[in-house]
């Protein structure tokens, strides 16, 4: 029997499966992706299924799908909501495309997102301070010490610090570069250069550290269960967190991803063209640096100065 059936009355296709788990399963299994970009939509939905379960909803309408979605507007934030209903769009694409549901998540819309940067970006002064905060006489000093340093100056996201190894520093064109793997790519033909701050700064955390095979991830654990491996995209943030709470910067605003705004930041501050910027960030979207150049005109805009000096 086939899982769509054509009403007499409308004339359109009526769903009569219910959604299960093992659908989810098949979903997950039919998506040629990467596997971060599989666990994400493994993980929303789960949400939804859960959802769908626990509201004894066997098969969802339309109007289901929108509660659920006005559900999710009530309990996450916006960009959870917006990647929870990609997802369910998709997964109901892919059911009526293989004839199995009817597609009631077609152009329904997740949450709206603000325009401009969620996070906020340092000063040069504050960022000084976060430097000037991390204590460099333990080998976890000398680690997260160079990883913020490397950050903040290669305006890199924790996904390319976690996927560094040792090996990919290396010497071309006079410069010493730390070849690293981007988001969304799958080969490590992108780098950022080596100041001679951050090479000093790697070099006294690996001396100390005496690491050996070149194999190895760049920084490395600490801890007791897994001492020497790899860092996770969620302890690096967590090491940046640290260090910008014990310099006194203890905000939601205020993240590891605040480093690589920090970078982009500086660098537009500093003079430097805005495609010059778009290439040293990696940015693959003009659109985000216009946002990003509106920002900093927005910050420079001495509007309400001039107001107040009218009025008071």
């Amino acid at each position: 029997m086939h899982a769509l059936a054509l009403s007499q009355t409308s004339g359109e296709l009526t769903a009569v499966q219910a959604i299960t788990e093992d659908l989810r399963r098949r979903f997950i299994d039919y998506i040629d992706a990467k596997p971060q970009t599989i666990a994400t939509y493994s993980r929303a939905l789960r949400q939804l299924i859960g959802y769908l379960s626990t509201n004894g909803i066997s098969q969802p309408t339309r109007g289901d799908i929108l509660a659920y979605r006005d559900h999710l507007r009530q309990n996450y934030k916006p960009t959870t909501v917006q990647g929870y209903i990609t997802a369910s769009r998709l997964f109901f694409q892919w059911l009526e495309q293989e004839g199995l549901y009817q597609n009631v998540a077609s152009k329904i819309k997740g949450a709206k997102l603000e325009k401009g940067h969620r996070k906020e970006a340092l000063s040069s002064q504050q960022m000084k301070a976060v430097q000037d905060a991390v204590g460099r006489d333990s080998l976890q000093g000398l680690r997260d010490y160079a990883i913020i340093t490397a950050m903040v100056t290669g305006a890199l996201r924790t996904i390319e610090v976690a996927r560094a190894n040792i090996e990919d520093i290396r010497e071309a064109g006079g410069q010493r570069r730390l070849y690293i793997q981007g988001k969304g790519r799958d080969g490590k033909q992108e780098f950022i250069i080596l100041t001679a701050e951050v090479s000093t700064a790697i070099n006294e955390y690996l001396e100390a550290r005496q690491a050996g095979d070149p194999s190895q991830p760049l920084f490395a654990s600490t801890s007791n269960n897994s001492r020497g491996g790899r860092l996770s995209t969620r302890s690096i943030s967590g090491i940046v967190k640290q260090w910008l709470r014990k310099a006194g910067y203890d905000s939601d605003m205020l993240t590891a991803h605040s480093l690589r705004h920090t970078a982009i930041t500086l660098a537009l501050k500093a003079g430097q063209l805005p495609r010059a910027v778009q290439q040293f960030a990696r940015i693959n979207s003009p659109i985000v640096m216009e946002t990003y150049a509106h920002d900093m005109d927005r910050a420079e805009n001495k509007c309400e100065e001039a107001i107040a000096l009218a009025i008071f």
